[in-house]
């Protein structure tokens, strides 16, 4: 008989090429870090998965490892178990090193334990996919819609990095409403998408404001969201809202930290969203306990502990009236079609999901790089995630990892190349 135990992990931490785009705690790095998981069984089998690069969540993927071997690929509960009980942090610092601004909970030391589930999570899944000769989505209970909508994600940015690691981006500069413009109708020229997410909080909140208003008429109807990434204060955040009356879908993590949120809310009927201040079931319960000024989760399997743990947080945000989509870092095909199976199995998902994916011009599937038809991925069908990997691709990133000295991302240190004196302080504006 044919075992299918779990007889080794793989990681591989790759890096790729990143744009000099801008946000609240800086800018990107020239190179993004991913890590690419493989878990093998003794039948040959492997699942594969995408994830953090940063150098504490490659040591806690590592320390872990060892633990699901003998495993069975469907045994999700168990590797939780063992996950948690060797890498549970000791401490909740930031591995955002170096910032005041915390971007993403999955720069955060307390997310590690989900972080590495999440890992392991969706290559089991992949696993089970193929041993059920069926796509992930099914496994997740079947898909609610065929093909899943994703948003048009916009930057402020630079034309190329400051010390010219490699050749300029093909995007451009874009500082001003006119550039901002002339970005959107190209990402939405390739890609389709119906909706227009702003990245803020890195210029004058007055010249962002200017940039929205010249997208919404530029782009008449289509649904328009703005996230500073909580780097204006109350009073700031409220000029914005009304300056933007009528022209927003939903305000993006306005102010920083739950309480700055309500008191943005109280104070206007624009519905808040975060991927910054609902991270995890203690903050999700304190969100409701007061009063939910969070009105949209935009959730993360990678730090939300996997497939199945998204899944729970949306019946969760059914419950309580809030509605959901989800967020997103610099990721390739792999990431890209995890949350697509998962996005696929929600039918709770409200909003079209923000995707980095227009912004890299690298890949590690086969067949390189996904396509999106009218703004929308469409879910495999094929067993477990769809996508395989492009070995010759998968050597080539590892290269680049190697190459680089980048082992913690640090877009404050990468942003004072550029201004010495920046401090990061949160709200800035």
């Amino acid at each position: 008989m044919t075992s299918h135990a779990i007889r080794h992990v793989r990681v591989t931490p790759i890096a790729f090429r990143d744009p000099p785009l801008l946000n609240a705690a800086g800018i990107h790095e020239p190179w993004a870090l991913r890590s690419i998981i493989e878990i093998e069984t003794d039948s040959g089998l492997v699942g594969i998965n995408e994830s953090y690069g940063d150098l504490p969540m490659l040591e806690a993927m590592a320390k872990a490892a060892p633990a699901l071997a003998g495993l069975s690929p469907w045994a999700l509960n168990d590797m939780e178990v063992r996950v948690a009980a060797l890498v549970t942090p000791r401490h909740t610092a930031s591995e955002f090193l170096g910032t005041q601004v915390s971007l993403a909970p999955g720069t955060h030391v307390s997310k590690t334990v989900a972080k590495v589930t999440s890992a392991f999570d969706v290559a089991m899944m992949d696993l089970q996919g193929q041993l059920a000769n069926a796509p992930v989505v099914d496994l997740l209970g079947g898909a609610a819609r065929e093909s899943v909508p994703f948003s048009a994600y916009l930057f402020y940015k630079y034309a190329e990095h400051i010390e010219k690691p490699c050749a300029p981006d093909p995007w451009g500069e874009a500082l001003t409403p006119e550039q901002l413009v002339a970005q959107a109708r190209r990402m939405i020229g390739q890609h389709g998408f119906k909706s227009i997410k702003l990245k803020a909080g890195a210029l004058p909140p007055d010249q962002e404001t200017a940039g929205l208003l010249a997208l919404a008429k530029a782009f008449p109807g289509a649904p328009l969201r703005i996230d500073p990434n909580g780097n204006w204060s109350v009073a700031t955040s409220l000029k914005v809202v009304e300056q933007l009356r009528g022209v927003l879908e939903y305000c993006e993590d306005p102010a920083p930290g739950l309480d700055g949120m309500q008191a943005v809310a109280k104070a206007c009927d624009v519905p808040l969203a975060t991927n910054m201040v609902v991270t995890d079931l203690q903050e999700f319960r304190r969100n409701v306990e007061m009063g939910c000024p969070v009105k949209i989760v935009l959730s993360d399997h990678h730090y939300w502990g996997g497939l199945r743990a998204t899944q729970r947080l949306s019946l969760m945000c059914e419950t309580f009236g809030l509605g959901l989509s989800m967020h997103s870092n610099s990721h390739l095909g792999i990431s890209l079609m995890a949350m697509t199976h998962l996005a696929a199995s929600v039918p709770h998902l409200s909003y079209a999901c923000d995707t980095h994916y227009p912004w890299q011009d690298e890949e590690v599937v086969t067949g390189g790089r996904l396509r999106f038809e009218d703004g929308s991925l469409r879910v495999t069908t094929t067993p477990g995630l769809g996508v395989s990997i492009d070995r010759e691709a998968l050597a080539r990133l590892h290269e680049n990892y190697l190459a680089t000295d980048i082992r913690n991302r640090n877009d404050l240190a990468q942003m004072r190349k550029y201004e010495p004196s920046f401090t990061g302080r949160q709200p800035r504006f």
